[in-house]
């Protein structure tokens, strides 16, 4: 694939002998990354106006800026302040709109990390970041504490203790691989980890989230592929947001990929005055699934320090589920989720579609507004679970199947458990009550030795 015009252009304006290979070649494109404000306004053929220049500066001198040539080509110059490209990689002055809820770690990956690199939040699976390097500094990034800062990169120890604390936790059996960007760490490297994950017993599938197919799809060489296809099942999920990214390049890169077998999904993050609309998210997902790339997640934007700006009401993702849930296919639906602050996790939010019920029947609505009922059986036996296993009529010959205690929503509905609620620490409720019951025992001691 040769270069289009506008490319030759870019190409030429950071270096007059730029070659078609040269452009696409992934690491000539890191090595000529733009990180100030004169090179947008050269390569773009743009002028911010004075007093804006100067408080854009000041938004790098704390978020700083990097974006790929490729990338930064698919701008549009005549309309960039509306231009989705622009918008994700080029400053904002309101990412110095810091508000009173913003935070540095919004999901507590720091506080729930038992060793280097790890974030063990979820009962069988972990968060490994083996890299800080990325194509692309993202200005939705939710690790913006952590873009630029040459302290927190993970060197080969550290990755290595995480790799001991994965090996010593049999019930982990998914490990997703994050970063930065994991593609962005030479080929060598990557496989090193991938080998040395893929040889404990117990993992059972490795994820890989990478950005490489949007900002740097030239990143996705056959040598690479090559590489991954050793460490099957390997699932590989993309972060498009817009359709205007699904380029003839990026689409190229995916088709290597799913070639080579890889599940392929995709997470989005809605993004105020990006793809805060149901025509955008639709046109994006339909052209996902015809590069086979499965959308997975519609993420809301997180409370990062300097995202206020993108944030978007939750009502808005919910009003985007209505326009794709009945008038798309299922498979194009993604799960729209809130990344609970504090470390509580992905927690789904969706339209309602379950009315009400009684004990015979539940009334639902469609995404029409058609409203209907479902009967429930009239003889169901209930399966009682003690967890006396060997005495269950069920077919319980499972292969490789590991008992685990519920926690959650999932132990209150467990009828082998006795415990009927779940209580937040330092509930102010029972905190009184804790309080009365230590007074009490208090005074009975009190009592005993006035007795005696």
């Amino acid at each position: 694939m040769s270069f289009n015009s506008k490319q030759q252009k870019i190409a030429n304006r950071i270096d007059i002998n730029t070659s078609s290979a040269n452009w696409r070649d992934w690491r000539w494109q890191l090595k000529h990354c733009i990180t100030s404000l004169k090179q947008i306004e050269t390569i773009l053929g743009i002028e911010f106006p004075e007093d804006l220049r100067r408080q854009l500066q000041k938004t790098l001198d704390v978020f700083p800026l990097s974006v790929t040539p490729y990338y930064l080509s698919l701008i549009d110059r005549n309309d960039y302040q509306n231009d989705p490209i622009f918008k994700q990689s080029c400053p904002s002055v309101h990412e110095l709109d810091i508000v009173k809820c913003d935070m540095e770690d919004p999901l507590h990956e720091d506080m729930d990390s038992p060793a280097p690199g790890i974030t063990h939040r979820y009962p069988d699976r972990i968060l490994f970041v083996i890299s800080n390097t990325c194509a692309m500094y993202c200005r939705h990034c939710t690790r913006k504490r952590r873009v630029g800062n040459v302290e927190s990169i993970p060197n080969r120890d550290e990755v290595q203790q995480g790799i001991d604390y994965i090996r010593g936790n049999t019930h982990i059996r998914d490990v997703l691989l994050s970063g930065g960007d994991p593609f962005l760490l030479p080929d060598d490297y990557l496989e090193w980890i991938l080998s040395e994950l893929s040889a404990i017993e117990h993992v059972e599938v490795i994820r890989i989230g990478t950005r490489t197919p949007v900002v740097l799809p030239y990143r996705i060489t056959d040598k690479l592929v090559t590489m991954l296809k050793q460490f099957q099942p390997l699932w590989i999920n993309t972060h498009f947001n817009h359709p205007r990214e699904l380029t003839a390049s990026s689409r190229e890169a995916l088709a290597k990929l799913a070639d080579a077998g890889f599940p392929l999904g995709n997470q989005t993050v809605l993004l105020a005055g990006v793809n805060d609309c149901s025509r955008i998210i639709k046109s994006l997902v339909h052209k996902l699934v015809a590069n086979r790339v499965r959308p997975y997640y519609l993420y809301q934007c997180d409370i990062s320090m300097g995202l206020s700006h993108f944030r978007t009401p939750v009502g808005k993702g919910v009003e985007i589920m209505e326009n794709l849930i009945g008038h798309t296919s299922g498979f194009c639906v993604p799960t729209y989720v809130i990344d609970a602050p504090g470390g509580g996790g992905k927690i789904p939010v969706m339209p309602n579609y379950l009315i009400s019920w009684s004990t015979n029947k539940v009334i639902l609505r469609n995404y029409e507004g058609v409203i209907t009922t479902y009967q429930e059986p009239e003889n169901y036996a209930a399966t009682f679970c003690n967890r006396k296993c060997d005495q269950c009529d069920l077919q319980l010959k499972l292969d490789s199947a590991d008992e685990s205690s519920s926690i959650g929503i999932a132990k209150l509905l467990a009828d082998y458990d006795d415990a009927i609620s779940l209580v937040p620490e330092d509930n102010d409720r029972y905190n009184r009550r804790e309080d009365e019951e230590d007074e009490n025992e208090e005074n009975d001691e009190n009592d005993d030795g006035e007795q005696q």
